[in-house]
């Protein structure tokens, strides 16, 4: 069905609707229509007049007004749309001069009304020519898991492995931290503060000697479980202390062990006097040797075995010394520390050290060596360890596994230091003119500027004792 729209003659009417081109009533006219249909006239006395209402045409009022209706219901509905920029262009009558029309904003463009204008009843969406919107790109946005926890399908599921392996590693870790723990247990057992800052004032001259062999003790110390003995062997001529050290560590370790059975002290001279009974003797020391371990294997403690004066000891007491350091022996005897004293290679010691002594740096105002000092002395004793140990290994095949720590000849000062500590613990004052005068009793080797004692400390305790 096609109606056509027709503008009136003049301007500031409204437009006229009608079927096949007449010209209809304007929107005045159809809502006075609407009125006389709706609200018959009245006479003056306020009855109602039985007289037809004047300006109703003979058509029916529904058959008029409801038509009218639905073309201003359209007409209003393309402004709208036009207001929306929802037709194209070019669509309807173009904006006419004057005044904005009715049912038209004052802003929003009207259609010319002198043009007629064919509409159809299609909708709206029918009546719009807009280009199709680009698709914007939707950018990714990071998703965060939910703090609610959902269910995973069966296939998804973690298997039984991996908790397995976190038990595992949980058990590994909880291990290394216990041997960690364990560590610092194991080595404050020994209290080797202690015992390095008691070699460091009652050993005198051998500052580099002393520093490693607790540092080799801190080493070893640091667990209980160990793949092999720890064998010290202490080398140096006659009266450079040697002796006094093994004392020192054996009074030590009776008392952090709190049990005099783990510490052994051997001395050959008195053990095994003669050649002779070499074999009573390797049978007893290997018994005693088996004792020992045995029990602090018990005790869960590491045993010390200080064997002094090694250089009169039999062959046969090394041969069986040396198979107690073998992998295939039981787990007790790799569990012990072996101390070795001897005085094999003193002469060795005697001649590097003479022949060292010009290369030897001024010490520090305090007597304490200086920097560079430290540095040579360190490297002077590892040549003199290396060139000692192939000395060593011509004699017997024992000396190859141990860690030896040689022992330097005494300078003048060091024997004064001596001088003064025995008088002091034989009750006499330590003076040090006195301490002087019995040093120099004694015999040295003069060279480039020092002396070294002949026999080091050896004779301090007689010449002390005839005061």
């Amino acid at each position: 069905m096609l109606l056509q729209w027709q503008a009136p003659a003049t301007a500031g009417r409204g437009p006229s609707w009608g079927a096949g081109g007449q010209q209809g009533p304007d929107l005045k006219q159809l809502q006075g229509g609407r009125l006389a249909c709706r609200a018959p006239r009245t006479m003056d006395g306020g009855q109602p007049s039985s007289e037809p209402a004047a300006g109703a045409s003979g058509v029916p009022c529904h058959r008029v007004v409801a038509p009218l209706r639905a073309v201003v219901r359209l007409r209003r509905r393309v402004c709208l749309l036009r207001k929306r920029r929802l037709l194209p262009t070019g669509v309807g009558p173009p904006p006419g001069p004057g005044a904005p029309r009715p049912g038209c904003s004052s802003g929003a463009p009207c259609a010319d009304l002198d043009q007629p204008r064919f509409f159809t009843f299609d909708g709206p969406a029918e009546l719009t020519s807009r280009t199709p919107r680009k698709r914007r790109r939707r950018s990714r946005v990071v998703l965060y898991p939910e703090t609610s926890r959902k269910c995973r399908p069966r296939a998804e599921r973690r298997s039984r492995a991996q908790h397995c392996l976190l038990l595992l590693v949980a058990i590994v870790g909880f291990q290394v931290l216990n041997a960690i723990e364990n560590l610092d247990d194991n080595a404050q057992r020994y209290d080797l503060d202690g015992l390095e800052k008691e070699l460091q004032r009652s050993v005198f001259g051998q500052p580099a000697a002393v520093g490693r062999i607790v540092a080799l003790l801190r080493d070893y110390l640091a667990t209980h479980v160990h793949s092999r003995p720890l064998l010290l062997a202490i080398h140096g001529p006659s009266g450079v202390g040697k002796s006094h050290v093994g004392r020192l560590l054996a009074r030590h370790f009776r008392a952090v062990l709190e049990d005099g059975a783990l510490v052994l002290q051997y001395h050959a001279r008195h053990h095994c006097p003669g050649p002779h009974a070499a074999h009573d003797c390797r049978e007893e020391l290997a018994r005693r040797v088996a004792e020992v371990v045995a029990l602090a294997e018990l005790e869960e403690k590491t045993p010390l075995l200080v064997l002094d004066e090694v250089e009169l000891t039999p062959p046969e007491l090394l041969d069986e010394l040396h198979g107690f350091l073998q992998p295939q022996r039981s787990h007790h005897f790799r569990n012990a520390i072996y101390v070795l004293l001897s005085g094999v290679g003193g002469a060795e010691v005697t001649r590097f050290v003479l022949q060292n002594a010009s290369h030897a740096l001024p010490l520090t105002r305090d007597g304490a060596p200086s920097t560079r000092a430290a540095a040579a002395a360190l490297q002077t004793e590892e040549e003199l360890r290396v060139a000692l140990r192939a000395f060593l290994v011509r004699e017997h095949p024992l000396w190859q596994a141990a860690a030896i720590v040689p022992f330097l000849l005494l300078d003048k000062r060091d024997v004064v230091s001596c001088f003064r500590d025995e008088m002091a613990g034989e009750g006499f004052f330590p003076e040090q003119a006195r301490a002087e005068s019995l040093a120099a009793q004694l015999s040295y080797y003069r060279i480039a500027g020092r002396e070294f004692a002949v026999t080091g400390c050896k004779q301090v305790v007689a010449r002390v004792n005839l005061l």
